[in-house]
């Protein structure tokens, strides 16, 4: 996707209201185990499915960093590109829960919705998404958070 253009005063009128919803993300062992090596997090509850199948969760599951990394990429597929603007930077998160463990061998989706728009400093806006992340056949989100984006 990331097709989708908006531009801030069209933002501005949303505020409040669902901007949008990223395609499902797979979220399998590979994926897992590559952010394992990456972040050198190599817990058996996420890389060991013999052992990870002993616990409450029945096999391995997502690091919870590894999912709340993948709202860039769902953001820029829910939001798209803001026209008018040159970036967009990561400002950081007001609130991050994670709910429900995603397992390995699912998809995972990103809901975004506008709460707050402010102009911060000259040529520089403050945005504010509640971001729920979904997982696919499940009740309980896997992470919901207020997630700050600047907009140069």
């Amino acid at each position: 996707m990331g097709e989708k253009h908006s531009d801030l005063k069209s933002l501005a009128a949303r505020i409040g209201s669902e901007i949008g919803l990223s395609d499902w993300q797979a979220i399998d062992q590979l994926r897992i185990d590559e952010f394992a090596r990456i972040t050198g997090d190599r817990q058996y509850i996420h890389t060991d499915p013999e052992a990870a199948a002993r616990t409450p969760f029945g096999g391995t599951i997502a690091h919870g960093y590894l999912v709340l990394s993948l709202l860039s990429s769902m953001f820029y597929e829910a939001v798209g590109e803001i026209e008018g603007t040159s970036m967009s930077m990561n400002y950081g998160f007001d609130t991050v829960r994670f709910l429900a463990p995603v397992r390995s061998g699912k998809r995972v989706r990103g809901r975004f919705s506008l709460k707050e728009l402010a102009a911060r400093a000259p040529q520089q806006t403050r945005l504010t998404f509640a971001v729920t992340v979904e997982i696919e056949g499940e009740d309980k989100p896997a992470l919901v958070a207020d997630w700050i984006v600047l907009i140069q």
